[in-house]
Parts: structure tokens; sequence; C-alpha cells
């Protein structure tokens, strides 16, 4: 089974930068998916396990390709929660791509559903995000708990939420 062009490109930017240690350049012709901007997660897996996964909230780049290109070598060198991923791993790495959509505020968790959306936690400047459709995520109590935590948020603090959908790649 092929992987989707936005994966491709996580891929050899992983090992290129592992193996190189150099940052390649974007596609010269580019997937109308990599010429959006847009905020864009790119998640690793290691025999079903999390490996790594950074992101970004809202476009920090001029397009798509540079932001997967970013988030990928950040996501197998600098996720704090693991040691960077080692050249012998590279093989094993299942990847994903999220690309976001732009997060929009809601009045109430019951406009939150974790199958489907994506969301931010967020007081003052602490922002917390979780992706949509995790497993054992299952409500958004669930949800807004795990971000809090990630952002460093307690509970009795109030919060603004927001939420996105995602068009995730394998």
């Amino acid at each position: 089974m092929s992987e989707h062009p936005l994966v491709e490109l996580a891929r050899e930017t992983i090992k290129t930068y592992i193996k190189e240690e150099k940052i390649i350049d974007p596609p010269q012709d580019p997937t109308p998916e990599m010429k959006e901007r847009a905020g864009v997660f790119v998640s690793l897996h290691k025999g079903g396990q999390l490996r790594g996964c950074i992101g970004t909230f809202a476009p920090t780049t001029e397009n798509v390709a540079k932001e997967v290109i970013h988030n990928a070598i950040e996501s197998a060198t600098r996720d704090p929660r693991f040691q960077p991923v080692t050249e012998a791993e590279l093989s094993d790495l299942e990847i994903s791509v999220d690309v976001l959509t732009e997060p929009e505020p809601v009045a109430s968790k019951k406009e939150l559903d974790p199958t489907c959306y994506g969301c931010i936690v967020k007081a003052g400047w602490r922002k917390g995000l979780l992706l949509p459709d995790l497993p054992g995520v299952n409500t958004a109590d669930e949800q807004i708990a795990i971000c809090r935590r990630k952002a460093g948020i307690i509970e009795s603090e109030p919060v603004e939420l927001f939420r996105f959908k995602v068009r995730r790649y394998h």
C-alpha cells in the first residue's frame, strides 16, 4: 500500500535528517494539499505505541509542505517525551500527518465530540491541544482533561474551548 504524498514527505524528511543531518526542500511539484496554509501535526508510532507527535495549531510557514518538513523533524528529534528517533528505527515507524482546520471557539463541552473534533483548551497564554479520534479518548471531559494537563492548567481554572477538524493521512 502506498503512502499519501504528505506522509512520504514526512518519512523522507525524517530519514534524511537522521542519516545526513540535512533538511530537505519541499517538492518541486507539490500536491494541492502541500500548497495550502494550515496547522499540521506529524505523529510517529512504532509497534502501535506513540513514538513522537509534534505540530502547529496554526500555520507558521508559507505552506503545508514546509509545516510537514518542520514538524516531522521536531516529532522525530525534539518531542520531550521520547529520545530522538535512531537510524535503526526508521523502517519501523508508522507515520501519520494531520492537517488542521481553523480552530473555532465553542460555548461549551456539549459542542465537542472527540471522534470528530480535536480540542484546544486555552487559559491566558497556555494552550493544550488534542487531536481527534484517538484510541482511549471517548468523551469531551477526557479530551478537556488531557488538554489541561498538557498545558499545565489546573481543573478549577476557567478556560476557553476551541474545536477543529483534521484531514488525517497515513
